[in-house]
């Protein structure tokens, strides 16, 4: 099984709506088995606060069903049970290669370097912005989800 986790800043918006959409499609394409996702932040203020209302609200026009964990900060030891820590944007990649023991720097990528025509791209914050920046962030969200899914499915390692 591949162990993923998604990191954002405060794992409120970003990364727990990546979770949500990567949960769904494994599902739907009966992956469950072979991919675990979770999320975290890389600079938690609030840990175990639930979603943020407009990324849930988001994620619920378009079907999906939110995932039902709470923020939490990641954590060094985290890398060593994961494959794969896929950041939200640069800032947030920069924040895991400091924290990542050396060790496991290969398991740190951009969320996006699995969408087709979208590598070294950020998914940008929604948070200080309005309903469109979710629906923008789902999309790119979708886009992400579906290129790891693929990636999965095909059997590929992580590397």
């Amino acid at each position: 099984m591949a162990r993923v986790v998604v990191v954002c800043m405060a794992n409120v918006c970003r990364s727990p709506m990546a979770q949500a959409v990567l949960q769904h499609m494994a599902a739907r394409e009966r992956l469950s088995r072979r991919l675990h996702v979770g999320s975290a932040g890389v600079r938690v203020s609030w840990p175990g606060a639930r979603i943020d209302p407009r990324a849930e609200a988001a994620l619920r026009r378009s079907g999906y069903a939110c995932a039902p964990s709470r923020s939490r900060q990641i954590t060094a030891a985290d890398f060593e049970r994961l494959d794969l820590a896929l950041a939200m944007d640069h800032s947030n990649l920069d924040a895991l290669r400091e924290l990542c023991p050396p060790e496991h720097a290969h398991k740190l990528r951009l969320f996006l370097d699995f969408a087709p025509e979208r590598q070294g791209q950020a998914v940008p914050d929604p948070y200080y912005g309005d309903t469109r920046g979710f629906d923008n962030v789902l999309a790119l969200c979708e886009a992400g989800a579906r290129g790891l899914i693929a990636t999965v499915a095909r059997g590929e390692v992580f590397s």
